[in-house]
């Protein structure tokens, strides 16, 4: 009786194996296609509005990009999301590093959930001017808020431009209250021109403070305390809390010194401790004081119409800058007038004048 030759079986054996590399890799390439795929806009929309999270998610991505083909698509789920928007109140979270704005959110953000809140979390982490990069390390930072059903944690690089910022946060927010969530907080990065941007984007704007790091007045800026509805002062606990007690009496003091705000709403200095979650729920209590307070007035809503009107300007102008320094022509003669004013044979205002009028 003749054996088969085993070389046959060998060679079915590598048929079999070769038939499945082809259907792995054709499978893997459908999924990639499918994950590039563009989704239709009424289906992002559809789903961001039933509080699907990763429907969110891939919208604000939209919003960040910065890819040209994604501008148009990411308009138009703005515009469809709009309707369903602004019905939440907005919170603006302020404070120079290590106050512990993140725990503070989470301790507060948690508060929120367990009395029926929505709550999404926008947090803008400083961009490296070097490397452009980013730590996002908000989500690592608030381990247990972003385990909760009832809240959604979103940081973003800021950038080098705070204008494209200030749209990104905006729009997300848009995105946000259209999923669904009634209290929207956002977080500065605590330096620079930050919470100048956000304070035209909240309703309440919320600076915190520690005490016993001597500076409970020096460290006030003017303009920082004219933009807070209340000041929080954090880590109020255990050895501290003689010292938080003291910047209490000081800030108050500090406050009457001020006009009156537009609002006719006297802000006030609380005391928490972020750590141990106390004092959370008596500065929800201000906020929601604060809500019905500027509702009875209507400064509000016509504060909302002020911010709008204020962004509309902002993006033209950023717009405008931006078409400006593309154009080629532009690119060259900056080039030229740089050179210019580093050999001393121009100013400042004769090439800005210059570059103008090239156009003109």
């Amino acid at each position: 009786m003749s054996k088969k030759p085993k070389s046959s079986a060998l060679h079915e054996t590598d048929g079999v194996s070769s038939q499945s590399d082809i259907t792995n890799a054709s499978s893997i390439k459908q999924i990639k296609d499918k994950r590039k795929a563009k989704l239709d806009t009424n289906i992002l929309v559809a789903e961001i509005l039933k509080g699907n999270i990763t429907a969110l998610s891939r919208a604000i991505t939209l919003v960040e990009s910065s890819n040209p083909k994604h501008l148009q698509q990411a308009n138009d789920v703005i515009k469809q999301c709009l309707p369903y928007a602004n019905k939440s109140i907005r919170v603006g979270i302020t404070g120079v590093p290590g106050v512990g704005k993140s725990t503070f959110i989470e301790a507060f953000g948690l508060h929120l959930t367990s009395i029926g809140k929505k709550v999404a979390v926008l947090a803008v982490d400083p961009s490296s001017s070097l490397s452009k990069g980013s730590i996002l390390g908000d989500k690592t930072r608030m381990e247990d808020l972003v385990k909760n059903d009832d809240a959604y944690i979103r940081p973003s690089a800021s950038g080098t431009s705070l204008g494209g910022v200030a749209r990104k946060t905006r729009e997300s927010i848009i995105l946000c209250e259209a999923a669904g969530f009634d209290t929207i907080v956002i977080e500065t990065v605590g330096v620079g021109q930050s919470e100048t941007a956000v304070h035209s984007m909240v309703d309440f704007f919320l600076l915190l403070k520690i005490a016993g790091a001597g500076d409970e007045l020096q460290g006030i800026k003017r303009g920082i305390i004219e933009m807070a509805d209340a000041i929080a002062i954090n880590k109020a606990d255990g050895e501290n809390m003689k010292a938080a007690k003291l910047a209490k009496v000081e800030f108050n003091r500090a406050l009457h010194l001020y006009p009156q705000k537009e609002s006719e709403w006297q802000p006030k200095v609380s005391l928490c401790s972020a750590l141990h979650r106390e004092g959370i729920n008596d500065l929800w209590l201000l906020i929601s004081e604060f809500t019905e307070h500027t509702k009875g007035n209507n400064y509000f809503e016509a504060h909302r119409t002020e911010q709008n009107k204020f962004w509309l300007l902002q993006t033209i102008e950023d717009r405008l800058k931006s078409n400006f320094f593309n154009q080629p022509e532009i690119k060259e003669a900056l080039k030229s007038q740089l050179q210019l004013i580093e050999e001393g044979k121009t100013t400042p205002f004769v090439a800005a004048e210059y570059l103008l009028n090239l156009k003109n």
